[in-house]
């Protein structure tokens, strides 16, 4: 008999594959969405550079490979986001971005649960400025 091993939100997620296809989805939404473009606004021209750290990030914050903290050091998140000026506004529309994405991408509604628990608690973390 085996014990139970409760799957991580990356394998959920379908493994590298269905991260990377998430954050595709999610800077395509805040690409193409005005009610994001204060966000669009704090990030370059070009998404690729973004869209491979999301990925390297959400791997590991899904119980994935570490690939963000091995190719980049440790993430500190709030630091990193210090020169951008996020108040609630911006964590509600990357979190807008984030739950499009998830929609869009057919995620069952029980790791949608576990991912957007998690990631409202970042993006909040992440608000440095009073509106």
């Amino acid at each position: 008999m085996t014990a139970f091993s409760p799957q991580t939100l990356y394998e959920l997620l379908g493994g590298a594959e269905g991260v990377r296809a998430l954050v595709d989805a999610f800077y395509d939404v805040m690409d193409r969405d005005p009610r994001a473009q204060e966000i669009r606004a704090m990030h370059p021209a070009d998404l690729a550079e973004s869209r491979d750290k999301l990925y390297e990030f959400l791997s590991g914050w899904t119980g994935g490979p570490a690939l963000y903290h091995e190719r980049r050091g440790h993430p500190r998140l709030r630091f990193r986001h210090l020169p951008f000026p996020i108040g609630r506004d911006q964590a509600a529309q990357w979190l807008y971005c984030m739950n499009v994405a998830i929609q869009e991408r057919g995620i069952p509604p029980h790791v949608e649960e576990r991912l957007m628990q998690g990631l409202t608690m970042t993006a909040h973390h992440m608000i440095n400025r009073e509106e």
